[in-house]
């Protein structure tokens, strides 16, 4: 429900009456609201507000990729808590996150957390319509949107809401099954026309009082209505739906005459005080950053567990913790730094067709095997076992074969001296179960970067289209990220954006 400014004293008293009302059945009932100064009927607190958020945020944090540049983080971190200090909620914590997502996109989720994808940054031209982004997403919180939907997702879990969003971030998919699904989509698809140019005319007001210029605001949207353009003709020429962006950009026309009323209604900086752009400092934030898909390893993504791989035979396992690998001339021979217990890997040619423990045997000469078992495991046929001990050797030894195709994998495995309270068959086993072939690794491509370069008296589009290889649509791309989409040529001396 809107509630405007300007509301009458017959719509006040009504909204407190149906607050009374409310308070009879909910504990939150009816809060004022920070921003616009009226009464909301919510069915959240403040304290729950933050609450609910914060534990949203986290969850997010396990399933979204965050862009790694700290420089950027920090400036749009500085950008933010500027802003948030001149808008209608400066006393609550604010928490700004670059999602590492070549897509157009930003959102708010309740309590003050604010997402920015690294797709959106790329096209933007300076410090101000950043500032704008931010803003419209800040006056999200302000005006408790998410809370005022609260009841079109009550007693939904906060990871299957967490998930709804992933999921409509990921695959643009808004038709989510539970009710989950109807909050998580306005937070990150918009909230419906009418909050969407509240959020706006509270970030316009926001940006006149931080020292930008409110006008900002609206060209973001002349910025992002390019890009929505171009988007149908890509989806016409390939015949895919077109994914649409969030709120602000997606429910205004370029000229939206109620827009241009409620950014006009922010006021105008003074003709002695200059509106901040910072375009050289924006420059230089974005100067290298990602464009397009990010092919760098994720933060992360690195194994936390004492894994072996050999890329030319093609295979991994996974040996105890703190074990040290030594691949010697007859095998791969794996041991604790006190060397008192030790497993050893050869690879030899199947010479003829055989059973894996007809071969086991012939290969550890064994006449008794205990716990004899035959597995399969990712594809390749094995077969293991404890030798027991006897006079030639007072250790047990749990040994094993695994097929691949021709070649034959032995792993003999052996405590010389063990350590009470280690189950050694056990911690063996694992090793021996977790081999598994790998294919050999793809090369990963090289990430396309955002790079500025001064236009000449002969520079055109067209022509750094030949050299920045963005496929069949290279020219529309460099003209979007240089706001000269459909047509235009940049100006000798103008500092433009190309890719490499």
């Amino acid at each position: 429900m809107l509630i405007n400014r300007e509301l009458s004293k017959r719509s006040h008293k009504l909204i407190v009456a149906a607050c009374s009302a409310a308070l009879l059945t909910f504990s939150s009932g009816c809060a004022i609201n920070p921003a616009t100064g009226t009464p909301d009927l919510v069915l959240m607190s403040e304290d729950s507000e933050i609450k609910k958020g914060k534990e949203l945020h986290e969850k997010l944090m396990e399933g979204m990729a965050i862009y790694q540049d700290e420089k950027l983080q920090t400036y749009i971190e500085e950008i933010g808590q500027t802003l948030v200090k001149n808008s209608d909620r400066p006393d609550i914590a604010y928490t700004f996150t670059i999602i590492d997502s070549p897509d157009i996109n930003a959102f708010a989720l309740p309590g003050g957390y604010i997402y920015i994808n690294r797709g959106l940054i790329g096209f933007l031209k300076n410090e101000a319509q950043l500032a704008a982004v931010l803003a419209h997403e800040i006056g999200h919180v302000t005006a408790r949107h998410a809370v005022r939907q609260d009841a079109a997702k009550t007693g939904a879990k906060v990871g299957s809401t967490a998930a709804s969003i992933i999921s409509v971030l990921t695959t643009g998919n808004t038709a989510l099954g539970d009710v989950t699904g109807l909050w998580s989509s306005a937070a990150v698809m918009g909230y419906g026309r009418e909050m969407e140019l509240e959020a706006d005319s509270f970030g316009a007001q926001y940006l006149y009082n931080s020292g930008y210029e409110p006008q900002a605001m609206a060209d973001v949207i002349g910025v992002l209505k390019d890009h929505e353009r171009f988007s149908r003709r890509r989806a016409r020429d390939s015949g895919k739906k077109q994914q649409s962006y969030h709120g602000v950009f997606s429910t205004h026309p370029r000229n939206d005459t109620r827009l241009q009323e409620v950014i006009a209604k922010a006021g105008t900086l003074p003709e002695n005080q200059e509106a901040i752009t910072n375009e050289d400092i924006f420059r230089k934030k974005t100067e290298g950053m990602i464009y397009g898909i990010n092919y760098q390893p994720k933060k992360g993504t690195e194994s936390e567990h004492n894994d072996y791989t050999h890329k030319r035979l093609g295979f991994t396992l996974r040996y105890p913790d703190e074990w040290k690998v030594e691949n010697t001339r007859s095998s791969i021979v794996a041991a604790p730094e006190d060397k008192h217990a030790h497993i050893d890997l050869r690879v030899s040619r199947l010479k003829e067709k055989i059973a894996p423990e007809q071969y086991l045997r012939k290969q550890f000469n064994v006449t008794l095997l205990k716990q004899s078992e035959a597995f399969k495991q990712h594809g390749l046929y094995g077969h293991t076992g404890i030798i027991p001990a006897s006079a030639d050797n007072p250790n047990p030894r749990r040994v094993a074969v695994l097929y691949q195709g021709s070649r034959v994998y032995s792993l003999e495995c052996e405590a010389e001296k063990p350590v009470a309270d280690v189950d050694y068959d056990e911690m063996f086993l694992n090793t021996i179960h977790s081999f598994r072939p790998v294919r050999p690794a793809r090369r990963t491509p090289k990430s396309k970067t955002l790079h500025y370069v001064k236009a000449n008296d002969s520079t055109t589009f067209s022509r750094l289209a030949q050299h920045v290889r963005l496929g069949k649509y290279s020219e529309e791309q460099l003209r979007l990220l240089n706001g000269y989409y459909p047509r235009g040529e940049p100006q000798t001396g103008e500092w433009i954006k190309i890719v490499q």
